[in-house]
């Protein structure tokens, strides 16, 4: 009993040391001293938010605008500085909320500018519920500023109110993914094939995010890797990042080392933790020692395997300084390679030496002279010698980046596409697969685009063999990824082949139209066409194909073209509505995710379709993904059961 007491006397005695506590502050808080610090406070909040620099593609809209009105309130923080009188208690409660604010927001826009820039694509949604929370928190701070009783001037109280109703309005506003940047998540993630139509969306992808350059990578590692660990290494979300990464380190020619390989740590140093390596020793892009220097265009120098990896994935700049190379001939760093040398003897240093073919300059004339001569035979009058020469190049296209090079300085994109509309099945079929691969170079898409070939592909597309349908769809896929190639595609004709070929093709053919389609159809006039040419009875199609295994593709496409009046009329028919609720209730996540943005999407515009999906029993399938589906799943369907409460139907 007397230990109860004890126990009860304690709290309570804590409670009056609080409560005295509380008191103290406020105190504190009405202290004009107090003012003065915390008006100091928040604009230096508002000064390090200016300084944090670029923010991320995905993100970066939002983040300058929350930047910039952050900035919108230093007149009101500069009128209240310079008052006479003391801020009354609630105008002090109103700024301390405001420095949470602060907080928050400065916290958010370090992530969009530090953070992985993976991570803030595959989760933009997540990211944007964030900024919507800032938003709200920023307009409950200010909610009951005592404009009149401090003394704050009409023209600012004007400017505060404004920026708050354009929090509130900015809060409304429904988040939205980068289409082309989900798209190209989703061929990633699902493709287990190294095509080249696939590398075109690694290509895009790691343009898009800025992943391009060997800085750029080795930063984005040390995000991942930091990510990785403070989430835990075994979320499915966390693998995406790390599969992502891996195939944009590919593209850029890069070994993968994994995440946990600090980059920032030579081999040779982790091994000899107290030796300090000179800095000019260590290749920028493996940052080991040098065996076998080379110097560049540029003057600069890196281990010939680094750098020879690196130009056969197409890049012609210099990975240091951006700069672009006047020529690719890598010449060997002699005296470099001899100081090396000298000082891994005197500090016992293993230097692993690398055979380099002596034969190498040789042999690369060789190739080039060999690449330069299939080109000529492509313009050849004897058709056994054209059919070679185009079959040859179509194979030395998909050999390396460096033969894709080599072909179009060496002339070869123009005849390449006048053979597109030759009378022969396998030379049109070997033409446009070389064209294909020649794509993937970014300049070879502008010099192929030149030439005007979308007829012609789009003539193959129809006309082709089964190779060279597949191929031509793949080809557009890749052309289309420059936006005037878009309309183009679309004023040739080129949606309904690509319709045909998804309804009627093999699966690897219908894989290449939805990927196409998707990426065509991002223009509002071809989301037009597309529908005009029976897109959606298609895409119906592949949903009940479940052989095909390409339910979130099909949803995806279907997402895309329901933002349109007449996909939406086309889409949300009742036997549409019972297969979204099926998917909703049997399907992969994935099949969940897709079909709840589906549902929410052609429900927001029509609430009789909201009320079929309630008869056909999917509320149960809702309120189960709210609690255990994908974050973007569980967002769907919060939303989709805040519609469903506005029905007067539902109980």
């Amino acid at each position: 009993m007397l230990k109860g007491l004890q126990m009860v006397t304690t709290r309570e005695g804590k409670k009056s040391v609080e409560e005295g506590e509380i008191v103290e502050e406020e105190k504190n808080i009405l202290n004009p001293k107090n003012k003065m610090g915390l008006i100091q406070e928040l604009t230096a909040l508002i000064e390090s938010v200016q300084s944090i620099g670029d923010f991320r593609r995905t993100q970066r809209k939002e983040a300058n605008s929350i930047a910039r009105r952050l900035k919108l309130l230093l007149p009101l923080l500069e009128e209240i500085r310079d008052l006479e009188t003391s801020v009354p208690e609630s105008g002090m409660n109103c700024l301390c909320n405001l420095k949470k604010a602060f907080l928050a927001a400065k916290k958010l826009l370090k992530m969009c500018n530090e953070g992985s820039k993976i991570f803030l694509a595959l989760e933009s949604e997540d990211v944007m519920i964030r900024f919507h929370s800032v938003y709200e928190t920023l307009n409950q701070a200010l909610e009951g500023m005592p404009y009149t009783e401090i003394g704050i001037s009409e023209e600012v109280k004007e400017r505060v109110e404004l920026m708050r109703m354009q929090l509130r309005r900015a809060k409304r506003q429904t988040d939205s993914q980068d289409m082309e940047i989900a798209m190209d998540m989703m061929v990633l993630l699902s493709t287990k094939d190294d095509r080249n139509a696939d590398n075109a969306s690694v290509e895009r992808l790691a343009n898009k995010l800025a992943l391009h350059t060997v800085e750029d990578l080795r930063t984005e590692t040390i995000a991942v890797r930091k990510l990785v660990k403070e989430r835990g290494q075994s979320t499915e979300s966390n693998q995406q990042i790390i599969d992502v990464l891996s195939k944009c380190k590919r593209i850029a020619g890069l070994e993968d080392t994994g995440v946990f390989d600090d980059p920032a740590v030579p081999k040779a140093l982790a091994m000899c933790p107290s030796l300090a390596i000179p800095n000019e020793f260590l290749c920028p892009i493996s940052l080991e020692i040098m065996t076998d220097p080379v110097i560049v265009a540029t003057g600069q120098t890196y281990e010939r395997e680094s750098i020879q990896k690196w130009l056969d994935s197409d890049h012609r700049t210099c990975p240091k300084t951006g700069q672009v190379l006047a020529h690719l001939s890598l010449a060997p760093n002699v005296a470099l390679r001899n100081l090396i040398m000298q000082w891994c003897q005197k500090n016992n240093v293993p230097l692993h030496k690398k055979d380099t073919p002596a034969s190498s300059d040789s042999s690369c004339t060789e190739k080039n002279g060999e690449i330069s001569s299939f080109v000529q035979n492509l313009s050849s009058n004897q058709l056994e010698v054209q059919r070679k020469a185009v079959r040859k190049v179509r194979m030395l296209s998909k050999e390396s980046p460096e033969n894709r090079i080599l072909i179009a300085s060496s002339g070869g994109i123009p005849p390449l596409v006048q053979l597109l509309s030759y009378p022969d099945s396998k030379i049109q079929e070997h033409a446009v697969t070389a064209l294909l691969n020649l794509s993937i170079d970014e300049s070879n898409k502008k010099l192929i685009s030149r030439e005007n070939p979308i007829p012609a592909i789009v003539e193959v597309l129809q006309n082709g063999t089964i190779g060279a349908k597949e191929n031509s769809a793949a080809a557009l896929f890749s052309l289309s990824m420059l936006d005037e190639n878009k309309a183009a595609i679309g004023l040739s004709n080129g949606i309904a082949p690509l319709v045909d070929l998804l309804m009627n093709g093999t699966i690897r053919g219908k894989k290449d139209a939805v990927t196409a389609l998707f990426n065509l159809s991002l223009s509002q006039a071809n989301k037009a066409r597309a529908i005009e040419a029976g897109i959606v009875a298609a895409l119906l199609q592949l949903l009940k194909d479940k052989k095909l295994n390409m339910d979130n593709e099909a949803l995806s496409l279907l997402l895309l073209l329901a933002a349109h009046p007449d996909g939406r009329q086309e889409i949300g028919q009742l036997s549409f509505i019972e297969m979204l609720v099926d998917f909703l209730k049997e399907g992969t996540p994935k099949n969940k995710e897709c079909a709840a943005a589906l549902l929410l999407e052609l429900g927001t515009k029509n609430l009789n379709l909201m009320l079929a999906a309630l008869q056909n029993g999917v509320y149960d399938h809702v309120v189960e993904l709210s609690k255990n589906g994908t974050h973007r799943g569980q967002r769907k369907a919060d939303s989709l059961l805040q519609l469903m409460s506005k029905s007067e139907q539902f109980p």
